[in-house]
């Protein structure tokens, strides 16, 4: 007689988190950050006590994870709900760890298009007075 298989949450700890998220809303064009919520699925340090062979064998594959809870959000601009893409509903931990944050590749992108800080722009000579008086009116 074959035992069923452990459930996944087994293996895991579940741990809610919220993270920011740059999303364009697909009505307006309008691009802004929003809070996303997430689950934070930590492997655990062992595997459970009644897990059989296989479900060692799965446990030693395992790796953390960051599973989406939100599907959608309200645009803050025009209030349009919108989905959020997809590909981007399950991230696994080790691949975020090497990531730049936005501040750094900003940086790095300035720096391999060899163009140093933009001084302000100077600035600009005053309007000859012809363009400046108040006009009289049509002669």
């Amino acid at each position: 007689m074959r035992v069923m298989a452990l459930d996944e949450r087994a293996f895991f700890n579940e741990r809610p988190e919220t993270r920011q998220g740059r999303y364009q809303c697909p009505k307006c064009r309008r691009t802004s950050d929003y809070s996303i919520r997430w689950v934070r699925r930590a492997k655990k340090d062992r595997p459970p006590a009644n897990a059989d062979e296989g479900d060692r064998a799965r446990f030693a594959k395992l790796r953390d994870y960051l599973l989406r809870l939100d599907d959608e959000v309200a645009c803050k601009t025009c209030g349009k709900r919108f989905e959020i893409p997809s590909q981007h509903s399950l991230m696994f931990v080790d691949q975020l760890q090497g990531l730049p944050n936005d501040d750094d590749l900003e940086r790095e992108i300035a720096a391999a298009s060899d163009d140093p800080e933009q001084p302000p722009p100077a600035a600009k000579p005053a309007l000859p007075a012809r363009f400046t008086r108040k006009s009289t009116g049509w002669k």
